[in-house]
């Protein structure tokens, strides 16, 4: 019988520590090829919980509050800092709830356009405002995956969206995306539970503060 051991403050904590790999790859060990393919499992890790976040919190215009804040705040620094119009994956998570919320909303018309909108700021404007570095992180397919996850009827229908969404993923992308792939045997031992302590917002500080911590870093060295 499937043993599924991993709560969901332990998936959390497992993407904080793929992510924290990933960025200290890219501003301090650019060599050190193997640390890029662990942060490859943060995102999806990330994306599943935000699908499980829809679906489990009391007050979803707060979870979106919370989400898009910070996105605007992580994105002021950011510009201020390196001048940079690249949109974090806090903004393509910020799209994913309001493409679910959307969906789920009558008339369902309104899904369809937040899809649209959501495509054109992804795919769109990026051709609009090429000779700049604007984009959002993973693109219109990394909005989706959330949906993908939440939409899932049963645990397999979540898994395989789940999936899907991963390899259209590594498809677009190409090279050590599909190492993304990974996280699905993570996902499969996921209990449904959230686990012991409320570390929710945990992300929402230690996503700035590790960025802060290795940019400094990253002057010094």
């Amino acid at each position: 019988m499937e043993k599924r051991c991993l709560s969901g403050n332990a998936l959390k904590i497992l993407a904080m520590i793929f992510m924290t790999c990933d960025h200290v790859a890219v501003e301090l060990l650019p060599d050190w090829d193997f640390l890029r393919i662990i942060g490859r499992l943060a995102m999806p890790i990330y994306a599943y919980m935000i699908a499980e976040g829809c679906r489990f919190t009391h007050d979803r215009k707060k979870y979106l509050w919370r989400l898009s804040s910070l996105a605007l705040l992580c994105q002021v620094v950011y510009f201020y800092a390196v001048g940079s119009l690249y949109q974090c994956i806090l903004v393509t998570f910020s799209l994913s709830v309001c493409l679910i919320w959307a969906l789920e909303t009558s008339p369902k018309s309104w899904g369809l356009l937040v899809f649209l909108a959501s495509a054109f700021l992804c795919e769109g404007l990026p051709v609009l405002l090429k000779g700049t570095d604007f984009a959002v992180d993973y693109g219109i397919v990394g909005v989706c995956l959330p949906a993908l996850v939440y939409f899932g009827r049963t645990r397999e229908e979540k898994l395989l969206g789940f999936t899907v969404g991963l390899v259209l993923l590594a498809l677009q992308y190409g090279g050590i995306q599909w190492f993304g792939l990974g996280a699905v045997p993570l996902l499969m031992l996921y209990s449904g539970e959230r686990g012991k302590l409320s570390i929710g917002r945990l992300f929402y500080f230690y996503y700035p503060a590790h960025l802060v911590v290795i940019y400094g870093l990253s002057l010094l060295l």
